[in-house]
């Protein structure tokens, strides 16, 4: 939560059905044969948004640190539901919508994430 900043922007020019394992495409793509192989994988699809906390003590710094917690805005499966904690403190967008997103930004954009 609180402010951020893009640190680094992840996948630029892969395929949006793109895998990520450690911030690095795995050279394979997402379907729904894959996702039925493996299904306790945790997926990381199309581009990362590896986000720094701006706030000392909410989000940088200590056990908090979101980019030393790898915090990103990354793509997820379409048949998972979305809105619903099934990520290790990441905000999980459809692949296309972090594409698009991933696009219109650069590192050191702002990011502010709030509850809804």
């Amino acid at each position: 939560r609180g402010g951020h900043r893009v640190r680094a922007i992840i996948g630029r020019g892969e395929p949006e059905n793109t895998i990520f394992v450690g911030r690095r495409s795995t050279g394979e793509l997402w379907t729904q044969e894959l996702h039925e192989k493996y299904p306790d994988r945790d997926w990381i699809l199309g581009r990362i948004l590896w986000l720094c906390g701006n706030e000392r003590g909410v989000n940088r710094g200590g056990r908090v640190d979101s980019q030393r917690r790898y915090i990103y805005l990354h793509g997820a499966p379409p048949v998972e539901p979305m809105g619903v904690p099934m990520s290790h403190g990441c905000i999980r967008l459809r692949p296309t919508d972090v594409c698009e997103l991933a696009d219109q930004m650069t590192p050191g954009t702002l990011v502010s994430i709030s509850e809804s």
